[in-house]
């Protein structure tokens, strides 16, 4: 890998931590699950860097986490936090910006806003609750059908990150077309 693209792999890394920064909001039904800006770093992560890098960038972020850095929402870090109901959630992340990555590049033909909602809804959205959805079942001890009616109360605000990852990746194709590793 060129040396810039392991800038960018670290680059949305920094932006998944920064994004942590944001206090996160507690949803103590669904085992403490909480809702953070986080996974819009992940969408940016693939729909900008494409699947590799975009994959390459979570996995970076959660290598971090689990040497113990307090980078997750709410200054969390360490090994402990893949044994809570999020397990599935973080597991999913790179799943999801791969996901994401490999849609944007397969929709090059297509208006740059609309892929990259398109990708960031599937791997942002979709992948990640196909992830998320059973460990937290699992970890919580919830069916199931429990655990994703009460994922649903993520669904508003991860579709507010899926405009703003769009908007994004439309203002900086336009201004500086090179870094969206998806359309070049």
């Amino acid at each position: 890998m060129a040396d810039r693209s392991l800038v960018h792999v670290a680059f949305y890394a920094a932006l998944i931590a920064a994004l942590g920064l944001v206090p996160p909001v507690a949803i103590p039904f669904l085992g403490g699950v909480p809702i953070t800006a986080q996974t819009l770093g992940v969408m940016l992560a693939g729909v900008m860097l494409g699947p590799v890098r975009g994959g390459l960038a979570v996995l970076l972020f959660l290598f971090l986490v689990a040497l113990g850095a307090p980078i997750l929402a709410g200054g969390r870090g360490g090994l402990g936090v893949f044994a809570t109901p999020s397990v599935g959630f973080l597991i999913g992340w790179p799943v999801g910006a791969f996901v994401a990555g490999w849609i944007m590049n397969s929709m090059k033909g297509t208006n740059i806003l609309v892929a990259a909602a398109v990708s960031a809804v599937v791997g942002g959205i979709g992948v990640v609750y196909a992830f998320g959805i059973p460990g937290v079942a699992y970890v919580a001890g919830l069916s199931l059908s429990k655990a994703a009616i009460g994922s649903a109360i993520y669904i508003p605000g991860d579709l507010v990150k899926v405009v703003i990852t769009a908007i994004v990746t439309q203002t900086v194709a336009r201004g500086l077309p090179g870094a969206v590793f998806t359309r070049t």
